[in-house]
């Protein structure tokens, strides 16, 4: 399931990084510790986007200028989203990074239809390969293309979904067909505009810094469905409890598919 957290700013002007996921990723994680729920203290099998909103870009990073400013904060388990959403409404305000926000509500995104055949976009940069401490491998340039792009996604998902313990051995051995295919289209369209869509992104573990190459594109995926659904719900590729891999669904207006999510502290916008 997916919920939009979205914050009142109390500084519209303030800035934070173009990329915060590090920054939200410390604050989530705060949160879980905050509560002291053990079962959630390690638990993996979650995703956020970066924060939303009205923004200018400018040489020290995004400024946002909306009044509300929104987080996606997807897991496969409700249990997990409304024990963050609670540590989240603990707060009348908080500091995150240069922004102060105010919690005021919580809406909840329609689940997709689900398909063996599904096209994805990136909405948070996604990682192929795991980094190493004092190795440059997480940073190595794989082409989306590539055979061992899709299958580097392919072993790091069915790693996830057999540590998660949600399949049995059984389903699992069905879960053999996955083919990630880029849209070439797109590709070299940027191609052409000498822009991006592969980049180096920092990331922190246990105050350790790393570094990882995050691919930003839309693609097709070619899984079964319950596949499809985890990876939309957890995330693709590595580090994503740490922010990466979010996907959206392309061509489709995030504004038409979502409902009010009620939980006991939502305050009412005013």
């Amino acid at each position: 399931m997916r919920v939009r957290v979205i914050f009142k700013l109390k500084n519209k002007g303030a800035f934070l990084p173009f990329h915060h996921q590090y920054i939200l990723a410390q604050f989530i994680k705060g949160l879980i510790i905050k509560g002291g729920k053990e079962q959630f203290v390690n638990y993996p099998f979650y995703n956020f986007s970066g924060l939303k909103g009205q923004t200018r870009i400018s040489r020290n990073g995004l400024q946002y200028f909306s009044n509300l400013v929104t987080l996606v904060l997807s897991s496969a388990d409700q249990d997990f989203i409304d024990y963050v959403l609670e540590q989240i409404f603990e707060f009348d305000e908080f500091r995150l990074g240069n922004l102060d926000l105010e919690p005021v509500s919580t809406e909840l995104e329609d689940i997709p239809d689900f398909s063996d055949e599904m096209k994805f976009l990136c909405i948070s940069p996604l990682v192929a390969l795991k980094s190493d401490f004092a190795s440059d491998e997480g940073k190595r340039f794989v082409l989306p293309e590539a055979n061992e792009f899709s299958d580097l996604l392919y072993e790091s998902t069915m790693e996830r979904i057999e540590q998660s313990g949600s399949f049995s051995a059984e389903r699992l051995s069905n879960f053999g067909k996955f083919q990630l295919v880029p849209d070439m289209e797109y590709l070299d369209k940027l191609k052409q505009r000498d822009k991006k869509f592969a980049r180096i992104y920092s990331l922190f573990d246990m105050d350790v810094k790393y570094e990882v190459r995050g691919y930003t594109l839309p693609f097709k995926l070619y899984a079964p469905k319950e596949v499809q659904q985890f990876v939309f719900n957890c995330g693709l590729g590595h580090y994503a409890y740490k922010g990466f891999g979010m996907l959206d669904m392309a061509n489709v207006n995030p504004t038409d598919r979502t409902s009010a999510y009620t939980f006991n502290k939502v305050r009412k916008i005013v």
